[in-house]
């Protein structure tokens, strides 16, 4: 067992023992941990496909807080647990929509008990004096620490340590790049998860953050970063025009659609200009001249509108109500378009707008490592291809995209490395330094 716990690397970090730490890839029916929660949504869903814990085996210190990374569209938790007989413990992550916020506040209210009554019974380090004993900190970060600050302190009855957004994203970058194995992965469809080794010289680059909307920070050395663009258009723009035109009710099922769709249905791509690959600019048939071109030539071949169906059967009609497949409801023969072919247009869309301007960014500052983050991602095949090959194309091949297993945790995972308890020296930080 090692004598003493590997420290992260930069400034201000709290001390987490990483030493043989490792990703849970599979695990259906692990037992609840000491505290009595598992990593699942506040209805009892025990499984949720995001979540991956990360076990620490040899961190024996209890910790006092959570972290929570409250954005405009989906709320993110990472909290700690002890992990059964064993002397180590996990990061356990797990997130809600933001729109349901008694789930995540009932959630986080239980979470809050457990972990209270954990750090009561004692261990044999702790990140809490005596007088501290029993008292659990929220580190918030995102525009839900300021929008729900009030409300947190009273219902949960909790100190709250808000954190800058920004630097939360950075410092749980820098963790997972430098600490965690098999955590950054190139993807190609030949090769779909290339992983990529921990290293501790990973400056500069480009973190490409795709939330509701998208951040592209240049990070040039820890806890330095410039905030150098981004876009109204991301995955608050996909879920939103989804939500209006297939009927889909979450994220995940529009992802779900996008899989099987065919967006050849929708767009117009470069065969259906030249008949071929237009070989001179180096543009293959598949590649999509405009989105959803399709869809105005259909609509005027078609006197009686546009009309969409949904994956149960139903019509949705594009300029009206939406209308149930029933024998009573006269529906006249549209122009007619799958709600997977249009989600699958739709991603498309969006993920190129967005590879293209990380592209430029990247070259305009000389960065030759981008990194995507953010929960619009989801470990998606189609958008990981599309941002990878928009990469490699305007690069020609100079540059690469990296993901991540954990990209919509980087906010909630700095934030819990930045609760700095009394008593704990961290190597190589500023504060030694003073």
């Amino acid at each position: 067992m090692p004598s003493s716990p590997r420290r992260i690397p930069y400034p201000g970090a709290i001390r987490i023992n990483v030493q043989g730490a490792f990703i849970v890839d599979d695990e259906p029916s692990r037992p609840p941990s000491s505290i009595g929660l598992r990593t699942a949504d506040i209805n009892g869903n025990s499984k949720n496909t995001h979540n991956r814990d990360i076990v620490l085996p040899y961190h024996t210190a209890d910790v006092s807080h959570i972290a929570a990374d409250i954005g405009g569209s989906l709320a993110k938790l990472v909290y700690f647990t002890r992990d059964g007989d064993s002397i180590g413990g996990r990061l356990n992550f797990t997130m809600f929509e933001t729109e349901n916020v008694e789930d995540l506040f009932a959630f986080m209210s239980k979470l809050i008990s457990a972990t209270r009554q954990s750090i009561s019974d004692g261990s044999e380090e702790t990140d809490v004096t005596s007088t501290e004993k029993k008292k659990v900190y929220i580190m918030a970060t995102g525009g839900g620490a300021y929008k729900f600050y009030d409300r947190m302190r009273k219902e949960l009855d909790v100190e709250i340590c808000r954190e800058d957004e920004m630097e939360c994203l950075i410092v749980g970058l820098d963790f997972f790049i430098t600490e965690i194995p098999t955590e950054v992965f190139t993807y190609s469809e030949q090769n779909p998860m290339s992983f990529v080794e921990a290293k501790a010289d990973i400056y500069p680059y480009l973190l490409v953050n795709i939330g509701s909307g998208v951040s592209m920070i240049m990070v040039s050395g820890p806890r330095q970063f410039k905030r150098i663009g981004g876009s109204s258009l991301g995955g608050g723009t996909l879920w939103g025009l989804l939500s209006l035109l297939t009927g889909a009710k979450s994220f995940d099922e529009m992802l779900d659609m996008a899989a099987i769709g065919d967006n050849a249905n929708v767009d117009m791509l470069v065969g259906d200009i030249y008949g071929a690959d237009y070989g001179r600019i180096g543009l293959k048939s598949s590649t999509i001249a405009s989105s959803f071109g399709k869809v105005f030539k259909k609509r005027l071949e078609s006197a009686d509108g546009v009309q969409i169906s949904d994956q149960t059967g139903n019509r949705i009609e594009l300029y009206g109500a939406t209308h149930e497949a029933e024998d009573d409801v006269d529906m006249p023969p549209p122009a007619r378009f799958r709600a997977e072919d249009i989600s699958r247009s739709l991603l498309y869309a969006v993920s190129n707008n967005i590879g293209q301007i990380a592209y430029l960014q990247a070259q305009r500052y000389n960065l030759e490592h981008i990194y995507f983050g953010g929960s619009f991602i989801r470990g998606h095949p189609q958008t990981m291809n599309t941002l990878s090959y928009a990469i490699k194309f305007w690069s020609n091949g100079e540059k690469k995209a990296y993901f991540l297993r954990h990209e919509g945790y980087l906010g909630a995972v700095g934030a819990f490395l930045k609760r700095q308890p009394t008593g704990w020296g961290r190597r190589n930080s500023m504060e030694e330094k003073r």
